[in-house]
């Protein structure tokens, strides 16, 4: 096994969870398009195998394009998901093959129609849902009168119509935020149609949450609303795409790490050093919007709240100090410690080389 810290990851969660997420699917609206967002987890394994298991893909860059395609997987299961990109992007990507592409504005609309001509398009939309753990914000995303808009104004420039998509924030804990989003895309689908234009599919986006240290909604109760809302705001006819990351990898990882040091503060605060952090791995502890479990081998003994933190001279490389996190009152350097459900967006968000640390090693169980 590699040195400290590591992200193992188990490829073959990642099946059972594109299965059971496809078969909840399929009972909930008959049938879903599974699109993989690629950001949650770039590791050739689990590209591979789900693009086996019939998966598209979001790509957010033409890195990503590059890295799928030379893992064998067709141009046309890609779709360029970020409506923020450069013009030699959107070129790059169209000379690859990529034929489908989301956005949000007018003026990245008419760039794709001059550089990625005949693509299919998706307009985002920003729904008006509660916000999740890991929120965008209004990053992304146009009102339902503009999508209508901008999507005949695509019409008009030769594109093909896919329809409008959502995204209803990373780790969305509302199952109701689904209802919501799919309500405005209903709305742009029927002012299209009235226009006598089609639209294909809707793409309802990612967010579909897992449990980390505090509970989530089952999966199969965020399905059952979806389906629920696309029967009462969809026409039979529109296919809908989902786009998990961490529904899918998440639980398939497990990064280790090692107690580099044990500190008692000024203030009687313990603090308990790692040697991973926010800048090579625990990047989603910003603001202690997600709360990881931690696992060490000294679980049965007397435990106690600690502060911790990663090992960069970084003020704020701290994962959690408002976040009552629970370790054993025994703990110290050299002790292995094991941070669950850690497979989503931990090696995609390393750090190239901050304070000198490498980028966190990936094992994926099974690899040769």
């Amino acid at each position: 096994m590699p040195e400290t810290p590591y992200l193992a990851i188990y490829p073959e969660r990642v099946r059972e969870n594109y299965r059971a997420l496809a078969a909840l699917s399929a009972r909930a609206v008959g049938w879903a398009r599974i699109r993989f967002a690629v950001k949650a987890s770039p590791v050739a394994e689990v590209i591979r195998l789900l693009d086996h298991e019939g998966a598209e893909f979001d790509v957010a860059g033409v890195g990503e394009v590059d890295l799928c395609l030379r893992l064998g997987v067709a141009p046309e299961k890609l779709c360029y998901g970020n409506p923020v990109k450069k013009t030699a992007d959107i070129a790059a990507a169209y000379a690859s093959g990529v034929r489908r592409f989301a956005f949000d504005t007018e003026d990245e609309l008419v760039r794709i129609g001059a550089h990625a001509p005949g693509s299919e398009v998706e307009c985002r939309l920003l729904p008006a849902t509660p916000q999740s753990r890991t929120p965008f914000g209004a990053k992304f995303g146009c009102t339902v009168d503009e999508a209508v808009r901008l999507l005949a104004r695509a019409a008009g420039l030769g594109l093909a119509i896919a329809g409008p998509c959502f995204h209803v924030g990373s780790q969305q804990l509302d199952p109701a935020a689904w209802r919501i989003g799919i309500e405005q895309a209903g709305r742009v689908a029927d002012a299209l149609t009235k226009k006598d234009i089609a639209v294909a599919s809707v793409n309802i986006g990612g967010g579909i949450p897992i449990t980390y240290a505090d509970p989530a909604p089952a999966t199969e109760d965020v399905v059952g609303v979806i389906g629920r809302a696309a029967a009462e705001f969809l026409p039979r006819h529109i296919e809908l795409v989902i786009e998990p990351g961490r529904a899918l990898v998440g639980s398939a990882g497990i990064l280790h790490t090692d107690v580099i040091g044990v500190r008692t503060a000024p203030d009687g605060r313990r603090w308990v050093y790692l040697d991973v952090g926010r800048y090579n791995g625990l990047a989603e502890t910003e603001n202690e919007y997600i709360v990881y479990r931690f696992v060490t081998d000294r679980d049965d003994d007397p435990v106690d709240v600690a502060v911790v933190a990663g090992p960069t001279c970084d003020g704020d490389d701290v994962l959690y100090q408002h976040t009552r996190v629970l370790l054993p009152t025994t703990v110290q350097a050299g002790d292995r410690i094991r941070i669950l459900d850690t497979g989503a967006y931990t090696a995609s968000y390393s750090s190239v080389s901050f304070n000198g640390f490498p980028p966190l090693t990936v094992w994926v169980a099974g690899a040769e």
